[in-house]
């Protein structure tokens, strides 16, 4: 074993693996492996310059009890950055501490020389290397000591009840409606993100906790420490990026549905919004608006005048947002061109084709930076150039007809090393030019996004989720989690994307709960798939914008006016609120805070608060009890220490206590923390 203090880092080298461990941004550090002789480079999520720290690096010697009665000594390193210090024994297991209290250990259960806890005959060991048949790189297995009573949270997110996420088992793998940005916030006061982009699994067990990486030529992952979880995100933030300004006006309403057909269906839905005089900020043009995939442009037979359109509604005040895909339908006018140039996915065996919805397709390579030149400069003759605003870069995980990651590859290696990266890369063919060219601030829709996706622009949805109370119910936790995993722009489909009958009186129910939610979140769009199907198509074609169906009518109104009368109320609430998440937003471009808060980031001494899923704040000031099952029309929320007021009708109620709180169908519960 050797150890060596490299301009401040801590260099270790034993077995064919080198160690290095160097303090990135305050009260942390970045800690690397690799079975090679050097490095990769790869910055992966840690792109920003953090500023410069004073470490302390100790070489020396550890006593241990040899087995015989005596005593030897072994070389040990500890290297300390601020209130963090990662310790390494002679075995090469590392041990990270808090202000010098063990927060975490990796995990070795192997014979090491000793008769200690981790010297054992079981042949596990804490960071295992395996070759992959037939390549150059490894998989690759980190363990670490599991801690009773931890409390784990972030991750991205996952389509599950449970917000805590001690005790689940999680697939690093982008897929529709799960979005894996793999950085954790613990209640034992440290955070960590696994910045390695390959596809992989984490295990967070009772007695163990297991990262692994199916393909990849390092190990690579970064720890800090703070007293709070709105430091350990802000550290976090720091090094990872931080949210540009979101465009005020893109505060209020996003208009949606699947799909409009013509621009004289937006321009309808629009006009009827001007005459009733409710403010829209964006109209969205869903799929299939183009002829066919790949071509990245609108269908003239029903969209003859786009630029007419975009005016139109500009002069309303209102922005417009088209749908881009990545796949490339082999009919489109570019697939061969963009094949032969080597822009496109490729697949390790058999035919080419990534996706086959409505078409024979290849997903684009946005890996390779022609790749993103090429799409760019198409959608800007197609799209940018007639005055889209913004773009709604949908499938964005990429969507595949199989998710088999083994099977396809990029420009930059193989998708079992590099994938989950995917959207990031795919939302910067927009970002990196927009930032330069568009007045103003860049907020484009992604259904996916991967650690530091936050500094591009990104506006996360949570996919494509029934129109069910139990998908309203993960939605929460789901929102909660992005934030803490430093994604502070997120929203979903109000009213979940797919429903079978928009008459149903139990989904109308749900349509109104999912609305007031939708309020308290940073994004307010509506959005959905509407049955019944029963729309006929526009035309005979297999292919252009007429020949998909479309789904029923999605506005404010369209619902009767019962409904329509909750939606009004509400937006009012929401329009009404615009000054306050104004700032909520500039927050979060200051140090990552998110605009929906996990009850314990803004109260993190209240333990109670670290159990609670159910509600939240919005920002600091207003703590959300939305209601998440049918026919509920009352329900329990926590109060924390202070004086809370019921924002509908001003009952003041003293904190450090749980009150029943009335929900009829036109409001949730709502209380608004009062100073002093």
């Amino acid at each position: 074993m050797e150890f060596r203090n490299e301009s401040g880092a801590l260099v270790v080298r034993h077995g064919g693996e080198t160690l290095r461990i160097e303090a990135w941004g305050k009260d942390s550090f970045r800690v690397r492996a690799t079975q090679y002789p050097a490095f990769t480079g790869n910055v992966w999520a840690l792109t920003e310059q953090v500023a410069p720290q004073e470490t302390k690096v100790v070489i020396g010697e550890e006593s241990h009890w040899a087995g015989d009665g005596t005593t030897d000594t072994r070389p040990c390193a500890s290297i300390e950055n601020g209130r963090a210090k990662i310790t390494v024994n002679f075995a090469g297991i590392l041990s990270f501490y808090r202000d010098d209290e063990l927060v975490l250990r990796e995990y070795f259960r192997s014979y090491d020389g000793t008769l200690s806890r981790e010297s054992r005959c079981l042949k596990v060991i804490n960071r295992e290397w395996k070759g992959v048949i037939g390549g150059s790189e490894f998989s690759l297995t980190v363990r670490f000591e599991a801690n009773d009573g931890e409390k784990i949270f972030g991750m991205g997110q996952y389509q599950q009840k449970y917000m805590d996420l001690k005790g689940c088992e999680l697939e690093l793998a982008q897929r529709n409606s799960q979005i894996t940005v793999p950085f954790m916030i613990s209640n034992k006061k440290y955070g960590l993100l696994w910045n390695n982009p390959a596809v992989g699994k984490v295990t967070f067990g009772k007695n163990i906790t297991e990262w692994t990486a199916a393909s990849t030529k390092e190990m690579d992952y970064w720890f800090t420490v703070a007293d709070t979880p709105k430091q350990i995100l802000a550290n976090y933030t720091d090094a990872t990026g931080h949210a540009p300004a979101f465009p005020e006006d893109c505060m209020g309403l996003w208009q949606c549905k699947l799909r409009y057909r013509t621009q004289d269906e937006v321009l309808s839905v629009a006009r009827e919004y001007v005459k009733r005089g409710i403010k829209i900020d964006l109209i969205v043009i869903d799929f299939f608006h183009w002829t066919v995939q790949g071509d990245w442009c609108f269908d003239k037979k029903y969209w003859p005048d786009p630029k007419a359109m975009v005016d139109e509604l500009h002069s309303y005040g209102i922005k417009v947002v088209v749908s881009v895909w990545p796949s490339v339908d082999r009919r489109s006018v570019h697939f061969q061109d963009m094949l032969d140039k080597g822009l496109l996915m490729r697949t390790e065996r058999g035919a080419l084709q990534t996706y086959d919805f409505q078409g024979d397709c290849v997903e684009i390579d946005p890996f390779n930076p022609e790749t993103r030149e090429y799409v760019w400069n198409v959608c800007k003759k197609n799209y940018y150039d007639y005055g889209i605003d913004a773009f709604w870069l949908d499938n964005s995980e990429p969507d595949l007809g199989v998710y088999d990651f083994d099977h396809y590859r990029y420009i930059a290696g193989p998708a079992l090393s590099c994938g989950n990266m995917y959207p990031q890369m795919y939302s910067r063919i927009f970002w990196d030019k927009m930032k330069d060219l568009k007045p103003g601030n860049v907020a484009n829709l992604l259904r996916s996004c991967w650690a530091g996706s936050q500094k591009y622009g990104n506006v996360l949805w949570s996919g494509d989720v029934p129109s069910t109370f139990e998908a309203l119910y993960d939605q929460v936790q789901a929102g909660l989690n992005m934030g803490l995993a430093g994604i502070p722009w997120w929203n979903t489909d109000i009213g979940g994307f797919m429903t079978d009958d928009v008459n149903d009186p139990d989904f109308r129910q749900l349509l109104v709960r999912w609305y007031e939610f939708a309020v308290f979140t940073a994004v307010f769009r509506l959005h959905g798939d509407r049955g019944p199907f029963n729309i006929p198509r526009l035309d005979d074609r297999d292919f252009g914008g007429g020949y998909l169906h479309t789904g029923q009518p999605n506005e404010m109104w369209s619902y009767g006016e019962d409904v329509y009368k909750i939606m009004k109320k509400y937006y009012d609430i929401r329009i009404s609120m615009h000054d306050y998440i104004r700032d909520l937003y500039a927050e979060a471009s200051k140090d990552g805070a998110p605009l929906m808060r996990a009850m314990f980031f803004e109260f993190p001494n209240d333990e109670t608060c670290w159990d609670l899923q159910d509600q939240y704040m919005f920002g600091d000031r207003y703590l959300v009890a939305p209601i998440l099952s049918l026919d509920t029309y009352e329900r329990d929320v926590y109060l924390p220490a202070g004086q809370w007021k019921d924002t509908r009708d001003g009952s003041v109620y003293e904190g450090g206590q749980t009150v029943r709180a009335a929900a009829p169908l036109d409001s949730i519960p709502v209380f608004e923390k009062l100073e002093g």
